[in-house]
């Protein structure tokens, strides 16, 4: 079917229910050289954007920007499942910190986008989302196979609207672009119908993509964290999502050097601090080892680098609220019974690492840190000695044959809990976990997209 549609388009150029007078004096069926049909500018402000693929399923409603990239370079990586084009462009996204981008038809095709759409938002991955609606004037009434798939996917992403008028198309590509990538990143949505898609317009100019400097926190907000750090005695680093999204972990790996503040990462946080150094306790997280609470509860300050309240609620690991916190991210953080910070670092947090690294120098000593690291290292041996098939000794042979930057991404169900509290992660970005939405259908199509976003990783 999808080919007969193919053909029939190429054939007669322009389709669509309602297609406009076309401009610069182009006949019914063409297009001037100065004159595009809107799935043909959506796809030029894509390739402005500098999209490699998109991914998803072919639909009526959406003919009009297959056509248009069967004619870019643009790469269409059709999928079996909505759901799974969207896990692809959630985990391209991660890997590159450009928004990966999903696409689908209306009604079920939308719906079935949904679950990887809403993972990508909670997990924070950079990610666009395009959507094929039928004409604006069967929107108003009920419809065969419309509902209102903008408002459906407002709990979901950063921002979400439909295209009403094809001129607007290079601001709106833009926007779900730049609001995708910025930081915290996360999922957009473009509705698009099927009469804009066909609808002819006048060339417009792309949109100039301008980096923005992300903002830094003030220095006296920097002095009173360094000075609570320097008071600690046993101070700890929480590491989460944030600490391996915004290539930061290259400047913590120094500090925790320089100082031997212990850390423990969410899964999300896994591989900030390389669970070879000493200085590593692994991950803290459903399946953990109990004795990490019990650290935690023993230390006097907690550091929290880039995390997120979505990974591993903080009601788990300080329940009777004894702890001081140090909150270091891009956004605010969120009101919480047990997460009320003394200091909120709120900006880049590279740039906030490097402050605090050189106002803070002195390395402390955390006994219970360092038993408990003692403890991991002796079940890291034990492991060696399992020779029947149990998780120990499957995540312990992977380990052995696996690359220090190899990609690791595990599925949901008990076994994401073993790979989350156990597998070493020796680089950031190298064990992918679907933690805050935590969906079912993950790694497969995940692996798809890291594959197509890291060709030279295995």
């Amino acid at each position: 079917m999808f080919s007969k549609i193919i053909k029939t388009v190429s054939r007669t150029g322009l389709v669509g229910p309602d297609r406009e007078t076309p401009c610069g004096g182009a006949h019914e069926g063409e297009t001037s050289p100065s004159c595009f049909n809107g799935a043909q500018l959506l796809v030029k402000a894509l390739e402005n954007e500098g999209v490699e693929y998109v991914f998803g399923l072919p639909g009526e409603e959406i003919r009009d920007v297959m056509v248009a990239l069967k004619n870019s370079p643009i790469q269409l990586v059709i999928t079996r499942h909505e759901q799974g084009a969207a896990f692809m462009a959630d985990v391209y996204g991660r890997l590159t910190g450009k928004a990966g981008v999903c696409l689908a038809t209306l009604g079920p095709g939308a719906t079935n986008l949904l679950t990887g759409v809403a993972d990508a938002h909670l997990d924070h991955s950079p990610l666009v989302a395009i959507t094929g609606q039928g004409s604006l004037d069967r929107l108003y009434k009920e419809s065969h196979q419309v509902i209102n798939v903008v408002r459906m996917f407002f709990p979901v992403t950063k921002w979400t609207d439909r295209i009403t008028n094809p001129r607007n198309i290079p601001e709106m590509v833009r926007k779900a672009f730049k609001l995708a990538e910025m930081e915290k990143p996360g999922a957009t949505h473009i509705e698009f119908s099927e009469n804009i898609a066909a609808m002819l317009v006048e060339e417009l100019p792309a949109l100039k993509k301008i980096t923005v400097r992300r903002s830094i926190p003030e220095p006296e907000t920097i002095r009173r964290a360094a000075e609570l750090i320097r008071q600690a005695k046993k101070p700890l680093i929480l590491t989460g999502n944030g600490a391996i999204r915004t290539n930061s972990s290259h400047i913590l790996r120094q500090w925790v050097a320089q100082t031997n503040i212990p850390v423990v990462s969410t899964f999300m946080g896994k591989g900030a601090v390389s669970d070879r150094e000493p200085e590593s306790l692994l991950s803290v997280g459903l399946g953990a080892h109990p004795g990490i609470v019990e650290v935690l509860k023993a230390a006097d300050l907690v550091i929290a680098v880039g995390y997120d309240i979505a990974e591993y609620g903080p009601e788990k690991w300080n329940a009777d609220k004894h702890l001081k916190i140090i909150h270091i991210d891009f956004a605010q953080a969120e009101v919480y019974e047990q997460y009320i910070p003394e200091v909120e670092l709120v900006g880049d947090i590279s740039d906030t690492l490097e402050q605090l690294s050189r106002q803070v120098t002195a390395p402390v000593d955390f006994p219970e840190a360092r038993a408990y690291r003692k403890k991991i290292e002796a079940r890291w041996e034990a492991q060696k000695e399992v020779k029947t098939l149990k998780p120990e000794m499957v995540l312990h042979t992977l380990r052995e044959v696996m690359r220090d930057d190899d990609i690791l991404i595990s599925d949901v169900g008990s076994h994401k809990m073993w790979v989350g509290s156990k597998f070493q992660a020796y680089e950031p970005n190298t064990v992918l976990i679907s933690n805050g939405f935590a969906s079912m259908g993950f790694a497969l199509p995940g692996a798809i997209g890291a594959k197509l976003a890291c060709p030279d990783k295995r």
